[in-house]
């Protein structure tokens, strides 16, 4: 009988990715280059969250766009369109998630030399998306009303790995059975240190308080 090895496979991948993100951040540091990873479930208005987040803050840094989605260029149109950022498409080719290397070289197209800050849309997933450090310098993660305040019970993860938690929709709230205090009870019971910005992207309420966060941890990172 031959010998067998049991080889953990998702460890190894876990690992040998962690060091490649630190990697990439700690170039993106160096470059001084804030690389911004939004996370969500589909629907939860990425898109058009950043769409205000750009053209609020596109005026003071230099702002480019990683679409990341399993096909389409839905969102990288939009953004083009709506903003004056510097917009790339990245297909995962039916990868739920971005890694660090796949960030890299879609960091590579988008060139960060004439960039304050890059920012990247990843693929709509509650669950893969949180598992792969992307190498950001922070990450956020949108969470709509529609979901409903239980998905910090349910999706620990994500609100764990996130610096800051973006409340969008918040102009339905009144149509939804969502309970705001229990949401963000839920979300800093997994990260007391979690950051919160309910907004709505439809009105703008809200927008500043976000930008306003926003800016700060970009001049920190590019000091």
């Amino acid at each position: 009988m031959g010998d067998m090895k049991i080889i953990e496979v998702k460890q190894s991948v876990f690992a040998n990715n962690d060091a490649d993100a630190e990697k990439l951040r700690s170039r993106l540091k160096e470059e001084k280059t804030f690389l911004l990873n939004v996370m969500s479930s589909p629907g939860s208005g990425k898109t058009s969250t950043l769409v205000h987040t750009i053209n609020e803050l596109g005026r003071e840094f230099r702002i480019g766009v990683m679409e990341a989605d399993i096909d389409s260029d839905v969102d990288a149109v939009t953004i083009a369109e709506k903003t004056t950022a510097k917009t790339i498409q990245l297909h995962t080719g039916g990868m739920c998630h971005l890694d660090a290397d796949m960030t890299r070289q879609g960091l590579k197209e988008l060139g960060t030399g004439e960039i304050d800050l890059a920012i990247l849309e990843n693929v709509g997933n509650l669950v893969c998306p949180a598992e792969f450090d992307t190498g950001a310098s922070k990450n956020v993660m949108i969470l709509s009303v529609p979901e409903g305040h239980d998905k910090p019970l349910k999706y620990p993860l994500i609100f764990t790995v996130c610096d800051a938690l973006i409340i969008n929709k918040i102009d339905v709230l009144p149509y939804f059975d969502f309970d705001m205090e229990k949401v963000m009870e839920y979300a800093h019971r997994r990260n007391p240190n979690l950051k919160i910005f309910p907004i709505s992207a439809k009105t703008g309420e809200g927008i500043k308080e976000w930008c306003d966060w926003l800016a700060k941890e970009v001049k920190a990172w590019n000091r």
